[in-house]
């Protein structure tokens, strides 16, 4: 559709409202897999590699989906929708069943359900933004979504703590996952299908032309798997450009994710043994700290969508700065023994964060052929994933250790330096239509 109507606040924010469900399950992923890992036995450097489920499903899914996405016309459900409905029954089948696995393999198993249905719903999602909005709201859409992420994020980052607050035990036997995990994963599987069936309710897509009809039903599975290379192949070279910045990024969030727990367990806690009353303690409040800098997030999405509604930002300069905030937000967790002193070390991680989740994506969808929106988001997905993979075998283990010292804290500085770096990377794009 060649002009698109300006969409409100309220109709952004429906057809974003899926992503609610979508992230809260990522929260919960982040912030507990490590938990789980360790209770079922699991040392601090084997975590790493079995968090790789992660990644590789997303390498794998998020181009295919996308590609098919592109591609698929339901006459009652559209485009993109049938894709949050499958990937949000499988979800959250997967949360409610993970927290239950009697043993480490299983948990891992699960990991690679639990996250390759998480794709199936999340890499539409932003193609929709770029599908419903018009050029002058796609930043405006993208940090509306980043605002309903944030909410997901601290809900679902907090959700333990708030249960063990109610009386629930967050100790469990050697080897079992506390009970208090156990309903925050099963609340997480019923957010996650309610508010994928909210946006499908809510946001009707618009039709395709007579063109794309065709092109839609010649589309097949070896020829959209050769088409993905090719596009890969042909990929613009802001996109690539972008590809840099997402990698420093999410290697450093991804090293956040895997090691936040034992880190700030250990350093903060003095806490080694998953089994320990203080280790259970500290690892609610690292989700508690996970949920702060979700709220931080919101917060900030918030501010930015009144302002970047009523003035076009520079997305370029924007991005740099935050994400220097976050690096340096990441670094600070070093020198803090403080519990609450972590909360502020997260603020400046949730101001990164809402940056991630909506500029690049902003830049990106300027920058590229609108009918190839879909397979192009799922292939710049590659860029969050191979950072992750890099880190899973080994890089993430080899770099603190190597870098900075073998203690386990040092993985923050890690985190820190490579999010600055990512910012610096932002003076590689040039394109005008990319940065505003």
């Amino acid at each position: 559709m060649k002009n698109k109507p300006t969409l409100n606040f309220w109709q952004i924010w429906n057809m974003s409202f899926g992503f609610l469900g979508i992230q809260l399950g990522f929260a919960l992923q982040g912030g507990f897999m490590s938990r789980v890992f360790q209770t079922l036995g699991a040392s601090v450097d084997q975590i790493p590699l079995l968090w790789i489920a992660g990644p590789v499903t997303g390498l794998l899914v998020q181009p295919i989906i996308g590609y098919f996405s592109d591609k698929t016309w339901h006459p009652r459900l559209g485009r993109r929708r049938p894709y949050f409905l499958i990937g949000a029954i499988l979800s959250s089948l997967a949360l409610f069943v993970m927290p239950y696995s009697p043993a480490l393999w299983v948990a891992a198993s699960l990991l690679w359900i639990m996250d390759a249905s998480f794709n199936i719903s999340m890499e539409p999602f932003r193609a929709l933004v770029a599908d419903k909005l018009n050029e002058q709201q796609r930043s405006y859409g993208f940090i509306v979504q980043t605002l309903v992420i944030g909410v997901g994020t601290m809900v679902g980052s907090a959700l333990p703590f708030i249960i063990a607050k109610m009386g629930v035990s967050n100790t469990a036997a050697q080897g079992v996952i506390p009970l208090s995990v156990k309903i925050a994963f099963a609340i997480g599987a019923a957010i996650f299908i309610l508010s994928i069936l909210y946006t499908v309710y809510k946001t009707p897509e618009y039709p395709p032309s007579d063109e794309e009809l065709n092109e839609i039903k010649n589309a097949g599975f070896f020829k959209g798997i050769k088409e993905i290379f090719d596009n890969i192949a042909q990929m613009p070279s802001t996109m690539i450009k972008l590809g840099v910045v997402q990698f420093f990024s999410w290697f450093a969030f991804f090293t956040m994710w895997s090691f936040a727990t034992p880190a700030i367990t250990k350093h903060v806690f003095n806490a080694t043994d998953a089994t320990s009353q203080a280790y259970q303690n500290g690892a609610d409040w690292v989700g508690i700290c996970m949920s702060f800098y979700g709220f931080v997030s919101m917060i900030y999405a918030l501010l930015m969508a009144f302002y970047s509604s009523k003035i076009r930002i520079n997305r370029k300069w924007f991005h740099l700065v935050n994400l220097v905030i976050g690096g340096l937000g990441f670094i600070s967790i070093y020198y803090v023994t403080n519990q609450y002193m972590l909360l502020a070390c997260f603020a400046g991680i949730g101001i990164a964060w809402t940056s991630i989740l909506s500029m690049p994506y902003a830049m990106l969808s300027s920058s590229i052929n609108p009918k190839k929106m879909g397979v192009y988001m799922g292939i710049f997905n590659m860029f969050i994933v191979l950072p992750q993979i890099v880190a899973s075998l080994g890089g993430a283990n080899f770099a603190y250790k190597t870098f900075f010292g073998a203690d386990v804290i040092n993985t923050m500085l890690l985190a820190g330096t490579c999010l600055i770096l990512a910012g610096l990377s932002n003076l590689l794009i040039t394109n005008p239509k990319a940065i505003k």
